[in-house]
C-alpha cells in the first residue's frame, strides 16, 4: 500500500493524536515567542515558565499575532488546550432515537487534544422528541450506543458534553408515545399545523419531568460523557417555562419572574445533586424567540437566570447571541451580552453566527471564554487548526445538514476534507 492509499485508509478510521495538550501549549510559545529564551522548572510547578538572566524583551514578532481562540483554558476541572467548541447540532441520523455506529467516525473527526465537543441535542424521555431521528438517553439501549462514540472522543484527548433536552410544545401526536399531546407549561399550539396542540403540565406532574432529566444526566456519565448541558434555549420545553410569551401559568411555575425560572432551576438543582456541579452546563437565549418564545424584558430573564446560576457553581453557561436577520444572519456583539457575562461567576460560552474573527474578538476583548461553532465546524472537521493557521474553510452543504437532504445519510455528515490527507488534527498556532 502506497502511502496516499495509507493516508487515505486513516482518514476513514478514528484519528488519533499524537501530541499532548502540554506540547501544543509548548509549540504555541515558541511559534509566537521565539525571540525569548525560556527553561522549564520542573519543580515546585512543572508547567511554570521561568525567565533566566538571558532572556531579551523584544517586541513580538508582528507576522505572527496570537490568536486568542487557541490558547489554553480551565473549565472548572477541565484544562481546554483552546476556545474553540463543537456547538451541540441535531443531525436526525439517529435512527428509532439510538445513536449510530457512523456517529462514532463523526465525532471524532472533530475532535482535538483538549477540545471541547457538546453532543446534539438528546431526548430524556419518550415525552421529549420532536424531530425525525434524534438520540435519546432514557434507555439502556441508548447508554450502551453512546458508549463507543464517547470512547472515540475520549482516544483522541477531547473532553465531551452530551446536551439533554426535552422540546415541550415543538412536537405533534406523531413523536408522542400512544399519540399523546405533547406536553409545555401552556396549551397554546404554534401557528404551524406541522405541531399539535400541547396539554399543559399539572403542578403535581412537573417534578417527573425534572426525574426525567436528572436521570438522563446519570446516564450521560454511565456512558462515559464528561459532563451534560442542559437546553434551556430556542423555544423548546425550559424555555417555554422561562418565557412571558408563552407561560401563562396561574400556579407557582408561571407569572412572576421567579416563578417561570423555576422549573429550570430545579432541573438544574436536580441535575447538580446527581452528577456534580462541575459536570453541568447549560444553554440559555433569553434574546432569541425562535418557535414563538419571546420574553417582554430579555436582559431581565438573562441576568436572573445567571444570578440564580450562581448558587450551583455549574461548570459553564452557554449563551446564544442576538443576530441580525434570520438564521444564517450575521453575528452582534451587544452590550447585554457583557452584562451577562460579568454576572455569571463561571465559565461563559457565547454561540449564533460566529465565526473566525468575531471569536478572536469575543475572547480578546474578554467579551467570553469559549465559543461555539456549528455551521463552520459542521463542514470543518478540524476548525480549530484552521482557525489557528488562518485557512481557508470548507462551504457547508444546508441541505445535508438534516437526514432528508440525500439517499444517503452519511453525504454531508462525515464526507468534510480536511486540510491534509493525513491529517492527525492536532492544534496548533
Amino acid at each position: 500500500m502506497n502511502k496516499r492509499s495509507t493516508s487515505l485508509l486513516l482518514r476513514n478510521c478514528t484519528r488519533q493524536s499524537s501530541s499532548s495538550s502540554f506540547e501544543s501549549f509548548c509549540l504555541y510559545l515558541h511559534l509566537h515567542f521565539s525571540h525569548f529564551k525560556f527553561k522549564f522548572n520542573s519543580n515546585p510547578n512543572p508547567n511554570r515558565i521561568k525567565f533566566n538572566s538571558h532572556t531579551t524583551m523584544a517586541a513580538p514578532s508582528s507576522t505572527h499575532p496570537p490568536n486568542p481562540l487557541i490558547t489554553p483554558y480551565k473549565m472548572g476541572r477541565f484544562n481546554l488546550s483552546h476556545r474553540v467548541v463543537l456547538a451541540p447540532l441535531t443531525r436526525e441520523r439517529s435512527y428509532n432515537n439510538v445513536p449510530q455506529p457512523h456517529a462514532v467516525l463523526y465525532y471524532s473527526q472533530r475532535t482535538s487534544n483538549g477540545g471541547l465537543l457538546i453532543a446534539e441535542a438528546t431526548g430524556v424521555s419518550d415525552t421529549a422528541q420532536g424531530y425525525p431521528d434524534t438520540p435519546g438517553i432514557w434507555t439502556r439501549e441508548h447508554v450502551e450506543a453512546w458508549k463507543p462514540i464517547v470512547d472515540a472522543v475520549h482516544a483522541k484527548g477531547g473532553i465531551f458534553f452530551c446536551q439533554i433536552w426535552h422540546v415541550g410544545r415543538v412536537s405533534n401526536t406523531g413523536y408522542q408515545p400512544n399519540g399523546q399531546q405533547p406536553i409545555s407549561s401552556t396549551d397554546k399550539a404554534l401557528k404551524s399545523t406541522e405541531y399539535t396542540q400541547p396539554r399543559r403540565l399539572r403542578t403535581d406532574e412537573i417534578p417527573n419531568v425534572v426525574n426525567d432529566f436528572r436521570i438522563a444526566a446519570r446516564n450521560a456519565i454511565e456512558a462515559g460523557f464528561d459532563g451534560v448541558e442542559i437546553h434551556g434555549a430556542h423555544g423548546f420545553l425550559l424555555d417555554q417555562f422561562m418565557k412571558d410569551q408563552v407561560n401563562d401559568r396561574t400556579d407557582q411555575y408561571g407569572g412572576s419572574l421567579e416563578n417561570r425560572c423555576r422549573f429550570p432551576l430545579e432541573v438544574v438543582e436536580a441535575i447538580v445533586n446527581e452528577i456534580g456541579a462541575d459536570r453541568v452546563g447549560i444553554r440559555l437565549s433569553p434574546f432569541i424567540d425562535y418557535s414563538e418564545s419571546g420574553d417582554s424584558n430579555p436582559l431581565q430573564l438573562g441576568l436572573y437566570m445567571v444570578n440564580a446560576l450562581n448558587r450551583y457553581n455549574i461548570a459553564y453557561c452557554h449563551v446564544v447571541a442576538p443576530r441580525m436577520g434570520s438564521i444564517g444572519g450575521k453575528v452582534q456583539n451587544p452590550e447585554s451580552m457583557v452584562i451577562l457575562r460579568n454576572a455569571f461567576n463561571g465559565s461563559f460560552m457565547v454561540a449564533g453566527g460566529y465565526d473566525r474573527e468575531d471569536g478572536i474578538k469575543a475572547i480578546g476583548e474578554n467579551r467570553a471564554d469559549l465559543v461555539a461553532y456549528g455551521r463552520w465546524f459542521l463542514a470543518n472537521p478540524d476548525l480549530p487548526k484552521r482557525f489557528a493557521l488562518n485557512a481557508p474553510l470548507n462551504k457547508y452543504h444546508r441541505p445535508t445538514f438534516y437526514i432528508g437532504g440525500h439517499p444517503d445519510p452519511l453525504v454531508g455528515y462525515n464526507d468534510y476534507p480536511f486540510l491534509d490527507d493525513d491529517e492527525s488534527n492536532t492544534v496548533r498556532s
